[in-house]
């Protein structure tokens, strides 16, 4: 799912967009020049979701790409679900009206199944004219792998990643009146847990902390709305992985079994547990959590009233580094997500993952009418030079190079070490699962979640619901045989 953001240095940069693009040195500037005199007089047109990312993109590399090559692009921002409809509407009646769309990673699957998207890598490798010198898929993230075919052909440049971390608050950690309460209660020194005993440990004495001081502070944040799929994907991506439940206890290779019966794991008692614990820190989590989204999480934890909670990685840079937007500047730390023991040797050996990695890649139409062009603007945004000035502006990474740039280093010890951790951890996490029933199955088991979240059923007989659901699906859908 799409989770919005804010930065302050994204603020100025869009606010200045002329002379942000102006300031962007891009190498072999001929090539691009004459590269583009072939399109003259051809606009492009992308919609996307009105963010952060996607305004970098409309008002400051599209400027400074019609000024080396000619080509207008209008990037169309709108709302996260007016996007989805005028991209898909366009593509399935073939009206050509969009060049480039914006693909959020959960949604790529559906489309590559109904071949709305254009083969990237074989449309450069057919038309080696059109490739700019200083554009390398290699040089992607793991992220990439999120919009690659079966035989690694990509389908999206992306344009925005980041992981879901545990964040925790330096400043009450590092307390010694709390370090030394916390000694006294527990016998153990105060630390981020590394399991999940220990954060729950961590969370039921913050959030007693709390009332006996008379403190606006829990012990940790739940995006646990009752009615909105935000709660959902923080268990099945977030909280279910660190158990062992990958893929939404959906097996792909099995028949597409969802229940322990057929040989799914939705209702396995691994998942049962992390179900059973993620409500309890929902219970002793800020009173708003049982209507919190990832975006009221975030604010949660940047109005400094929570000590530890998972929060999605661009939330994490604007809540460490923007000082109009949160309280806890300067205070935020950043670590692995809590696990069962053995889980993250299971991921490290390849199987499995412990977290969400997110984000969205702009792909190409088959419906375009201006596919050659796209093409130049789609490798201009991945060009290193550019990425450089993204990632300060818009905290995300998408190429391995851009860790290297000293600016990057300089944020990256302002963030707490987040990019640290999303350069040599990142390939712990994954995205969604390669499901084209994404959406169907999301929706089809949404309400039972949220009957177990209000109390009306039992994790245990709501997540059999929830299994017994999903099988149900799947074969409506002719998934399950």
């Amino acid at each position: 799912m799409r989770h919005v953001f804010g930065a302050s240095l994204l603020s100025l940069a869009v606010a200045t967009g002329g002379a942000f693009a102006q300031e962007l040195q891009i190498g072999n500037e001929d090539w691009w020049k004459e590269a583009g005199a072939k399109f003259d007089g051809v606009t492009l047109r992308g919609v996307t979701e009105s963010t952060p990312p996607s305004n970098f993109i409309s008002d400051v590399l599209a400027p400074k790409f019609e000024e080396l090559t000619g080509i207008r692009v209008d990037v169309e921002t709108t709302s996260w679900d007016q996007m989805y409809d005028k991209a898909i509407k366009d593509m399935e009646a073939g009206t050509g009206i969009y060049d480039m769309i914006y693909i959020e990673q959960d949604i790529v699957y559906a489309y590559m199944a109904r071949n709305f998207l254009v083969d990237l890598t074989k449309a450069l490798a057919d038309k080696p004219d059109l490739k700019a010198a200083n554009y390398d898929e290699a040089n992607f993230t793991t992220f990439a792998d999120n919009f690659r075919g079966a035989n690694g052909e990509l389908y999206g440049v992306p344009m925005e990643a980041f992981i879901k971390v545990y964040l925790y608050r330096t400043d009450l950690f590092n307390d010694p009146e709390v370090q030394a309460a916390f000694k006294e209660k527990t016998g153990k020194d105060l630390a981020p847990a590394t399991n999940h005993a220990d954060y729950a440990e961590i969370a039921q004495f913050f959030t007693q902390w709390g009332k006996d001081k008379g403190l606006d502070l829990w012990g940790t944040t739940a995006q646990a709305h009752t009615g909105h799929p935000a709660s959902w994907y923080e268990f099945f991506e977030s909280v279910a992985p660190t158990y062992g439940v990958y893929n939404w206890g959906i097996d792909a290779a099995n028949n597409y079994a969802a229940s322990v019966e057929n040989g799914g794991t939705m209702n396995s008692p691994e998942s049962k547990e992390a179900l059973k614990w993620w409500l309890s820190m929902r219970d002793i989590a800020p009173p708003e959590s049982v209507q919190s989204t990832w975006t009221e999480v975030a604010t949660t934890f940047a109005a400094g009233r929570a000590a530890q909670g998972l929060v999605y990685g661009e939330n994490a840079a604007w809540i460490a580094s923007d000082e109009s937007k949160s309280k806890v500047v300067g205070n935020v730390g950043v670590a692995l997500p809590p696990m069962q023991d053995g889980i993250l040797e299971q991921v490290e050996g390849g199987t499995g993952y412990i977290g969400y990695y997110d984000g969205g890649a702009f792909g190409l139409p088959v419906t375009s009418k201006n596919q050659d062009a796209a093409l130049l603007f789609l490798q201009f945004m991945a060009l290193p030079e550019v990425q450089e000035e993204w990632a300060v502006a818009a905290p995300r990474i998408t190429l391995t190079s851009t860790y290297d740039s000293p600016k990057v280093a300089e944020l990256n010890t302002e963030l707490g070490g987040y990019y640290d951790m999303l350069k040599d951890q990142g390939y712990l996490f994954k995205g969604a699962p390669e499901y084209p029933f994404h959406a169907q199955v999301r929706e089809a088991t949404a309400p039972i979640f949220y009957d177990i979240l209000t109390g009306k059923i039992g994790p245990d007989e709501g997540l059999d619901q929830m299994a017994a659901k999903a099988e149900e699906e799947l074969t409506s859908l002719g998934y399950r045989k």
